[in-house]
């Protein structure tokens, strides 16, 4: 029995360590990620985001409060963060 529990606490420690492992990974390799996009214009994120799906339309189509409305609801489609979103909303309502 006690062989038992030992095996299952040194599976635990190892999954422990597995995960912390991951995350800092996941941390430091997110923080580049973020920071490439920090340096994208919002002309850039829309090109790269909204122009590669579909004839997204020029910036002129809609008002500015609108293009806010369109950013919403193209987010969770195209996979952006809130940070991208705000840029290409900002971008197109100039």
């Amino acid at each position: 029995m006690n062989s038992n529990k030992s095996i299952s606490m040194k599976k635990m420690i190892t999954l422990i360590i597995a995960i912390i492992g991951i995350s800092l990974y996941t941390l430091v390799n997110g923080c580049k990620v973020s920071q490439d996009i920090a340096d994208k214009s919002g002309a850039q994120l829309w090109a790269e985001n909204c122009r590669r799906c579909h004839n997204a339309p020029d910036q002129y189509t809609h008002k500015a409060e609108d293009w806010i409305t369109v950013g919403m609801h193209m987010q969770s489609r195209a996979l952006l963060t809130d940070r991208e979103r705000d840029k290409i909303v900002e971008f197109l309502s100039q």
